[in-house]
């Protein structure tokens, strides 16, 4: 009952904050926080699961079954477990919750109690997400992510945030309902052969075989139509080049810490969903089809990187940035080799953290300064020294920087792709994608260089002096989480390869 102990205290601790006065919802939302940020330490601590959750090779962990509803012919389950893919992302939502609420203290001063709420209940449907093993209750919980992120942009964000807000809410929705297809298709393509929506259960009858015809559309051709389907979905949600245009937009007009929460965690739940529906439940046709994945992987490290390199809000260069490093994710993953598999999967703890990282830092400049455009200030190393040794830190994260963990998450990515057995050109493709750190570096130095250091110089009246404690200790949290996991890639990295042994046979790998 850990998992149901998590959610309900992040349930109950939005229902509380939404009631509190506004004066005291940040700090009172800070302490609820740290109840699930806790429990999910401990869960990490006492984990003792083994294999993939969908491939019932192991045990999973903290796992709860009971039927919950009958829908037609289908039994749906109340059924939640981690494995060592799910574990990892847990924690990450947890941590980067407190942290981002502690954020928040300065930048959020109008309908506190009501912000500080919905980000609590993100919270709850984020842990839904990554512990949800029924179809229908992952669904549920995959939904309920979009209102409080539309919320939260849309009330609190910057003078285009009804835009941006509107923008989010239809490209994840209608991605949400072409992923639903797409399923739904397998699940009738399945027959009788299934009488649950529970995940394990189809995705290891779809890789026995026991996929049948539907409407005519043959299995062979009904798997192709169906991976689509729920690739398009999901790709959205990465989100992957060329459908990645929401993005800039919502993270420019969001509130900092929901900016952290979007890069943070939300884009995992796309990675993650493509790691479990279409490369475990469709891996033979992931492996079909690995070179055309892997272009999209591909140029979406590149032509992020390019169009990070073409802006001058600093926000829109973390933004697009983000866009590059989830293509190191797609890459590692249509590998199927175990370090692919396994640094694409590290890959999304790894960036989660950096990317938090690089956005506070960001929203604690912008706090002092009230700009985030580059050529608007100078010389933000004399006045913030704290703060923006903190953001140099992470800028060489992003960059690969050895005992940080975007190293480790790259390199193992890059290992494992150059090794791929079913990639045609592995090199090739490793090699392009490796390219693309060398125009992270620099953006990302040149706009170090041209913000951070040099003469002081800021167009405003006011003088800019430190940050306050609250605004720093956030950054230095996330700076040590990032170098622990460079120094000690095994406290997720073993937990992980563990969970993904079986995945690159499901895809003819070695």
């Amino acid at each position: 009952m850990q998992i149901e102990a998590l959610l309900a205290a992040s349930l109950v601790g939005a229902f509380l904050v939404f009631f509190a006065p506004d004066e005291y919802a940040g700090k009172f939302a800070a302490v609820l926080s740290l109840v699930p940020t806790v429990g999910s330490l401990w869960m990490y601590a006492n984990f003792d699961g083994s294999g993939n959750a969908l491939l019932a090779d192991g045990e999973l962990a903290f796992e709860t079954m009971a039927q919950w509803i009958s829908f037609g012919p289908y039994t749906l389950n109340w059924h939640v477990g981690l494995d060592g893919i799910s574990m990892p992302l847990v924690v990450l939502t947890t941590v980067l919750t407190t942290l981002a609420i502690i954020s928040a203290w300065t930048p959020i001063d109008e309908r506190q109690s009501q912000f500080y709420g919905l980000v609590l209940f993100m919270e709850a449907s984020l842990i839904g997400v990554f512990a949800a093993l029924d179809f229908m209750v992952w669904f549920v919980f995959w939904e309920a992510v979009l209102v409080p992120m539309y919320l939260l942009i849309g009330v609190w964000g910057g003078p285009r945030r009804k835009y941006a807000a509107i923008k989010f809410f239809v490209y994840t929705n209608v991605a949400s309902l072409v992923m639903f297809v797409g399923f739904f298709a397998l699940v009738f393509g399945l027959g009788g052969s299934i009488t649950t929506l529970d995940m394990p259960a189809i995705a290891q009858a779809l890789n026995s075989g026991q996929l049948g015809s539907l409407a005519g559309i043959g299995p062979a051709q009904l798997k192709l139509v169906a991976f689509i389907a729920m690739f398009a979905g999901f790709a959205v949600k990465v989100p992957i080049v060329p459908v990645h245009t929401w993005l800039p937009d919502a993270h420019v007009e969001a509130p900092t810490p929901v900016s952290v929460l979007l890069a943070g965690v939300l884009l995992k739940m796309g990675t993650y969903a493509l790691l479990r529906f279409n490369f475990t439940m469709l891996a033979d046709v992931a492996a079909v089809n690995a070179e055309i994945i892997a272009i999209f992987g591909v140029a979406s490290v590149i032509y992020g990187a390019l169009l990070a390199l073409a802006q001058q809000d600093l926000k829109r260069i973390v933004a697009y940035s983000s866009i590059s490093s989830m293509g190191y994710v797609i890459l590692g993953l249509v590998a199927f080799t175990p370090h692919g598999m396994g640094g694409a999967t590290f890959q999304m703890v790894s960036h989660g953290l950096i990317s938090g990282l690089m956005f506070m830092a960001v929203g604690v400049i912008y706090n002092e300064t009230h700009t985030r455009m580059v050529g608007d200030m100078s010389g933000m190393a004399d006045r913030m020294p704290v703060t923006v040794g903190v953001f140099v830190a992470a800028a060489f994260g992003y960059m690969g920087l050895p005992l940080m963990s975007g190293f480790a998450g790259e390199v193992l990515v890059f290992i494992g792709s150059f090794r791929s057995t079913v990639l045609a050109a592995a090199p090739i493709f490793t090699g392009l994608a490796m390219f693309g750190i060398v125009i992270v570096a620099g953006y990302l130095l040149w706009a170090m260089q041209r913000t951070l250091f040099g003469a002081y110089e800021l167009e405003t009246d006011y003088e800019i002096g430190r940050a306050p404690v609250h605004d720093v200790a956030p950054l230095v949290v996330l700076l040590v989480l990032v170098i622990a996991l460079g120094v000690a890639p095994d406290l997720f990295y073993k937990m992980i390869q563990d969970a993904v042994a079986g995945m690159p046979a499901l895809g003819g790998g070695a």
